[in-house]
């Protein structure tokens, strides 16, 4: 028996050390911390529970038969995050460069299997030097079973990646299919071709930090959602992340005890919207001064700024929130904007998230870039999203509301459950100078009649009185309530029942 123990006790050891002492000090010295260091601080202390701690490789070509090390490269099972279940998998750069063997995509599709069943997030730890070359199409074969199970998860667990090193060319897939991507600043990057075949087929030189790494991605291409220092706080931010989200899709989202009181009134926001329908205002200070404790954990904030989105509770409910940002491009809808909005909405309605929009757009941003670049489609996603989505829906409508961007931005008409406006709202085809010169052409030379007309407009559609006549605002509130009469509408709506009719799927413009 005690030989047997013995044995047990160095395979464990064995798998611990992972590639070595050496190659342990060589991670730590780029500043990253080791496969199994970075499962530690991301779940609760000793809640971990190992899968497949043995499994090696079974290649046997290129001198592979004498370079076994247990675990190949990946530590994979599951645990706890303030108490609550997830799955996790953490590749190892100590071993192999944490390449992806046969047995290596076996062990992740194993917990993501087991996930599914169970209804826990994933949550993968990415360091990986891409697939093994040694055992060719075998690996290639296993990033196309994860790939299989990255989209039969989609919208049953949420899935969350984080980059803490290398992950190159088909290995950007897996996380792209996932939920939300954080990368580390200066450790991490992906991209599907490196900077030496881009030199050779475009003759551009470039670095792989300006290429795919995380402030390029959370700034220019919009592929990753948070950019982190360094391992331990990307790590922390996940834990903050988990706490909003329900565990898969047939749960609620966690509600917690609400300190804040629901029926705090701030009377600084009578005096947000500035007098000047040209002036911008911070969007992010009525979000914070609506939502429980100010506590607004903001994604993607650098990359199309002109739209905010992220997760907040009111009332201790969690919500996803979605703004225009009139501090730039007026708040405007664009391209960017627009994506970036339209996949967040689908994720809170995949998971029970109400979403609460607060609205100040003017409408699309003009230009041949815009249009060229199918402004008309990708707008349609951000439209199609809100009129899809059957989860509580509460939209305020702070100052302009023009065009086809007010129908968008989750209007009644989009099956929006509670709209409100401010007094200062305008809610209108199109702003009053615009219009005018549109509907009095003949008079465009006199310009006292002009600016009459513009009066006359601005007084009889320019506020949220007529829309109000129609039913398509429920109530105009005063700017100090909003967070009050926000939590009240969620109350109410909290056991809404809605669904839409049978369908395989929908086909969303993508």
């Amino acid at each position: 028996m005690q030989d047997i123990l013995k044995q047990l006790q160095d395979k464990r050891a064995r798998a611990w050390a992972g590639g070595g002492e050496k190659r342990v000090q060589a991670q730590h010295a780029k500043g990253k911390l080791t496969a199994r260091e970075r499962i530690e601080l991301l779940l609760d202390p000793e809640s971990f529970e190992e899968f497949d701690m043995y499994v090696e490789h079974r290649s046997t070509d290129f001198g592979m038969a004498e370079q076994t090390i247990p675990g190949d490269g990946v530590v994979t099972g599951w645990g706890t995050i303030n108490g609550r279940q997830v799955f996790v998998f953490s590749q190892d750069f100590t071993v192999f460069g944490g390449s992806l063997s046969e047995a290596h995509a076996e062990k992740i599709c194993k917990i993501m299997d087991q996930a599914m069943k169970v209804g826990a997030p994933v949550i993968g730890l990415n360091d990986s030097g891409g697939a093994r070359i040694q055992e060719g199409v075998a690996s290639l074969a296993g990033y196309a079973e994860v790939f299989q199970r990255n989209v039969l998860a989609s919208g049953v667990v949420p899935q969350i990646s984080v980059i803490m090193g290398p992950c190159a060319g088909g290995a950007v897939y897996s996380p792209a299919m996932t939920d939300f991507i954080v990368m580390v600043k200066d450790s991490s990057y992906m991209f599907v071709t490196g900077p030496d075949v881009v030199k050779t087929v475009t003759q551009e030189t470039v670095t792989q930090e300006q290429l795919g790494g995380a402030v390029t991605h959370t700034t220019r291409s919009g592929v990753a959602d948070l950019a982190c220092e360094n391992d331990i706080e990307a790590l922390a931010e996940i834990r903050r992340m988990v706490d909003f989200l329900p565990l898969s899709n047939r749960q609620r989202p966690p509600e917690r005890d609400c300190i804040d009181p629901v029926e705090r009134i701030d009377e600084s926001l009578d005096t947000l919207v500035p007098p000047s329908p040209n002036k911008p205002y911070d969007m992010k200070e009525l979000i914070e001064k609506t939502v429980d404790d100010g506590d607004f954990l903001e994604i993607q904030p650098n990359y199309a700024k002109n739209i905010v989105i992220g997760f907040a509770r009111i009332g201790g409910m969690p919500v996803g929130v979605v703004a225009n940002q009139p501090m730039v491009l007026a708040g405007c809808l664009d391209i960017d904007s627009s994506r970036k909005a339209a996949r967040f909405v689908r994720f809170c309605d995949c998971f029970h998230l109400p979403l609460v929009t607060f609205v100040d757009v003017p409408g699309f941003l003009p230009g041949t870039a815009q249009e060229y670049g199918g402004i008309i489609k990708h707008g349609a996603k951000l439209l199609f999203a809100y009129a899809e989505a059957t989860v509580p829906k509460v939209t305020v409508i702070t100052r302009k509301a023009y065009g086809g961007a007010y129908d968008v931005m989750s209007s009644k008409h989009l099956r929006g459950d509670i709209n409100y406006a401010w007094p200062t709202a305008e809610i209108a085809v199109m702003g009053p100078k615009g219009a005018v010169e549109i509907i009095f052409r003949g008079e465009i030379g006199d310009g006292a009649k002009i600016e009459a007309r513009t009066e006359e407009y601005r007084q009889k559609f320019a506020n949220p009185f007529v829309a109000g006549k129609r039913g398509f605002i429920d109530d105009v509130i005063m700017p100090h309530s909003t967070r009050r009469r926000v939590a009240r509408a969620l109350r109410m709506l909290k056991d809404k029942q809605l669904s839409n009719p049978w369908k395989k799927h929908a086909n969303i413009p993508l």
